[in-house]
């Protein structure tokens, strides 16, 4: 079965199935209503060589708030889900993604303590029309729901497409990168004996 978990979630703001492999070949089925969300989701999938479907209708006649949020505490609790006990585990995991101008890092413990250290300014407001605030919104809903502690630095850039897709570019690698079974590590990688 390898590391799998699937997530539905209904609120009177948002429908959402969502389905996630730690263990993929970086193949996306993405339908979310929001144009920029697919993107990034996509690029998320192909990057990370995870397998990522989702399905999601919400009230995206308001704006894209509640359902990029809303994945974003999806696919925490499937990442949380999909890596189980954690044995085995690298734990950690950092890349550095260059996107023409722009210079992205994103760090990751997978330490079962939610933390969102974001720094990243965007000189715009929005990318198309996507509001650029939401993707800390994503960010912090991911990092609380799967329990992991997630730093995000931003080094340089100016367009602000180029930012955030570096963003999730980074933070694929890096998760790909904390989710690697280390045949060396036995057990789990902590010295208090759990994550």
């Amino acid at each position: 079965m390898g590391r799998t978990a699937a997530i539905s979630r209904k609120t009177g703001e948002t429908n959402i199935q969502l389905s996630f492999n730690v263990d993929g070949e970086g193949i996306a089925d993405i339908d979310t209503g929001v144009p920029f969300m697919n993107h990034m989701l996509d690029l998320f999938t192909k990057h990370g060589q995870f397998n990522l479907t989702v399905q999601a209708n919400g009230d995206i006649e308001v704006d894209d708030h509640h359902t990029t949020e809303d994945i974003g505490i999806c696919l925490g609790q499937a990442l949380k889900d999909a890596i189980g006990d954690k044995k085995g585990i690298k734990r950690y995991g950092n890349s550095f993604v260059p996107m023409d101008e722009t210079l992205a890092q994103v760090v990751i413990d997978l330490s079962n303590r939610p933390h969102l250290e974001f720094r990243a300014e965007f000189p715009s407001q929005k990318v198309g029309t996507f509001d650029t605030e939401l993707v800390h919104e994503f960010l912090w809903k991911l990092a609380l729901e799967a329990r992991m502690n997630l730093h995000v630095i931003l080094h340089y850039g100016q367009n602000t497409h180029h930012m955030i897709e570096a963003i999730f570019k980074a933070l694929a690698r890096a998760l790909d990168d904390a989710t690697t079974i280390d045949p060396r590590i036995k057990g789990v990688p902590s010295t208090k004996g759990m994550l």
